[in-house]
C-alpha cells in the first residue's frame, strides 16, 4: 500500500526494515477492520464493545511501538493535535483521584473517595476510551500519510456510511418484529444499526460530507465521479428517512458550507496549470449565489419529497422540544436541559462534573419538568462545560485551534487529492459541529472513531504531496 522509497535514506533490503513495513501493513489494515467491526454491533454503544475496541487499539499501540522501534520512526507530525487530545485524557484521568482523608466511625476507619468527579468510574471510562481514540489518531497519522493509503480510508470511510444507510433503508421497509439482523434492533425506533436514528444520521453526515468533497474537490476522474454519486444517492435518502430533524438541519448546513468552501478550495490549482474557463465562471460570487439558493431549494423540496408524512410529523413536534407545556410528557425539553446543564456549570466552574460523570451529577440540578432522568444534554458543548469546566473547554478550544490551522493548510494545498479529502473531510465536520447543538451522537464510539478519521483526513500532512500536485490524479 506504500510506494517505494517511504523511508527515505534506508535500505529497502534490510530485514528489519522488512519487519518494520509488515508490522506497518499489518497495524493500517487492522485500523481499517476496526472502523467497519465498530459499525455494527449498535454502533458499538454497549460498555463490553467500548471495552473491547479500546483492548484493540491499545494492542495496536505495542506493535506500533515495536515497528517504531525497527523502523527509527513513530510520528514525525501531528503532534499540534495529539497533546491536547491527551491533555483533555490526563485531566480525566486526574477527575478521578481521591482527594478525601479517612474517616472514622467508632472503631471502623475508612477511607472516602472524594473525588472532583461525581462518578468516578465513568469518568476513567471515559479518559480510557478517549486515550484510545487519542491512539488512533496517532496511528491513522502514522500510517495513512500516503495518497494510497489515504484514499483507502476515505473508501472505507463512505463504505461503512452506505452499508449503513442501505441497512437502514431495508430495514425500515422489512421490519416487522424486535430483531433485525442485530437481536435488540426495536420496532419503529432508531434507524440502521443504531438504537438512536440521530447517532444514525451523524454517521451519514459525515459520509455525505466527504462524499461531497470527492466529488466537488476535483480529485477525481469522471467515472470516478459517479461512482462517488452513487454512493452519495442511498446516504442522502436514508438521512431524510431516517426523520432526524438535527440531521436534517446540519445536512443544509453542509450544502450551504460545500458552496461558501468551493471558490477558495477550487482557485487553489499549481502553478503550471491553468484554471478552466468553466472553473472561473462557477467561481465568480453571482453564480455561486445563485448556485447556493438553488442547491439549497432543490435539497430542501427532495428532503420533503422523500421524507413525505413523517417527515411533516417530525418537523410539527419540533416545537414540543423547547416547549415548556409538559402536563402530557415525561421527558425533558431541551431548554429545560440547557438551563440544568448551565446550573451544573455555575457550581462547578473551573473543573466541572467530570467527564462522563453528567448523569450521576444531574439530579442535584434537575427540578424541571419530567419523570425521566436526562442522561445526556442534548448539546455536546454544554455537556462539555458541565463536565470539564473551563478547563475543559480550554483544552477543546485548542484542539479546535489545531485543527483548523492544519485544515487551512491543506486546504490551500496545490495537490487536487489532498485539497479534495480535505475539502470533503471539512464538510463532514462542520455537520457534526452543527449536529452536536442539539444532540450527543459523539458519544457512540463508532461516531467517534469516524470524526477522529475525518479530523486525519482533513489535517494530515502526505508525503510528497506537492511534488506530485502536478500529476493528474
Amino acid at each position: 500500500m506504500e510506494g517505494k522509497g517511504e523511508l527515505a535514506g534506508d535500505n529497502p533490503a534490510s530485514p528489519q526494515l522488512r519487519v518494520a513495513r509488515v508490522l506497518g501493513a499489518i497495524i493500517f489494515a487492522s485500523l481499517l477492520g476496526l472502523i467497519v467491526l465498530t459499525a455494527i454491533p449498535y454502533g458499538t454503544a454497549e460498555a463490553w464493545w467500548k471495552a473491547l475496541l479500546v483492548c484493540s487499539l491499545l494492542a495496536l499501540t505495542i506493535i506500533w511501538l515495536i515497528e517504531g522501534f525497527l523502523s527509527g520512526s513513530w510520528i514525525s507530525d501531528g503532534w499540534s493535535l495529539v497533546l491536547p487530545m491527551a491533555a483533555l485524557a490526563l485531566f480525566s484521568f486526574l477527575q478521578t483521584l481521591s482527594i478525601g482523608q479517612g474517616a472514622q466511625t467508632g472503631a471502623v476507619s475508612f477511607a472516602t473517595w472524594n473525588a472532583i468527579s461525581a462518578d468516578p468510574y465513568h469518568t476513567r471510562f471515559f479518559a480510557a476510551q478517549f486515550l484510545a481514540l487519542t491512539l488512533a489518531g496517532v496511528l491513522l497519522l502514522r500510517y495513512a500519510s500516503t495518497e494510497g493509503r489515504l484514499r483507502t480510508l476515505i473508501y472505507v470511510v463512505i463504505g461503512v456510511a452506505v452499508a449503513s444507510a442501505i441497512f437502514g433503508i431495508l430495514r425500515q421497509r422489512m421490519q416487522h418484529k424486535l430483531g433485525f439482523g442485530l437481536p435488540l434492533l426495536p420496532l419503529h425506533s432508531g434507524y440502521g444499526q443504531f438504537i438512536n436514528k440521530n447517532h444514525f444520521t451523524l454517521l451519514m453526515e459525515m459520509g455525505l460530507g466527504l462524499t461531497l468533497g470527492m466529488i466537488f474537490g476535483g480529485a477525481t476522474k469522471r467515472e470516478q465521479s459517479l461512482i462517488y454519486l452513487a454512493a452519495l444517492l442511498p446516504i442522502w435518502t436514508a438521512l431524510v428517512l431516517s426523520g432526524s430533524r438535527g440531521g436534517l438541519v446540519a445536512m443544509m448546513a453542509q450544502v450551504i458550507a460545500a458552496v461558501l468552501l468551493f471558490r477558495p478550495v477550487g482557485r487553489m490549482v499549481h502553478p503550471t496549470e491553468l484554471p478552466s474557463k468553466a472553473l472561473r465562471v462557477l467561481q465568480s460570487f453571482p453564480v455561486q449565489l445563485v448556485l447556493l439558493l438553488v442547491l439549497v431549494v432543490a435539497v430542501a423540496l427532495g428532503t420533503l419529497w422523500m421524507g413525505g408524512d413523517r417527515l411533516a410529523t417530525q418537523i410539527e413536534e419540533s416545537p414540543k422540544e423547547f416547549s415548556a407545556d409538559t402536563a402530557s410528557r415525561q421527558g425533558v425539553s431541551r431548554n429545560e436541559l440547557w438551563r440544568v446543564t448551565l446550573r451544573m456549570f455555575a457550581a462547578h466552574p473551573i473543573l466541572g462534573v467530570g467527564m462522563g460523570g453528567y448523569w450521576t451529577a444531574v439530579p442535584e440540578f434537575h427540578d424541571a419538568a419530567g419523570t425521566m432522568r436526562p442522561q445526556e444534554a442534548h448539546n455536546d458543548y454544554l455537556e462539555l462545560l458541565a463536565s470539564g469546566g473551563l478547563v475543559g473547554a480550554a483544552i477543546a478550544i485548542w484542539f479546535v485551534v489545531a485543527v483548523i490551522r492544519r485544515t487551512r493548510r491543506n486546504l490551500r494545498s496545490t495537490n487536487r487529492f489532498r485539497r479534495a479529502a480535505c475539502f470533503g473531510a471539512t464538510i463532514g465536520l462542520i455537520g457534526v459541529a452543527v449536529h452536536s447543538l442539539v444532540d450527543f451522537g459523539l458519544h457512540i464510539m463508532i461516531n467517534a472513531l469516524i470524526f477522529t478519521t475525518l479530523i486525519v483526513i482533513a489535517t494530515s500532512k502526505l508525503r510528497w504531496a506537492e511534488p506530485r500536485a502536478a500529476k493528474t490524479l
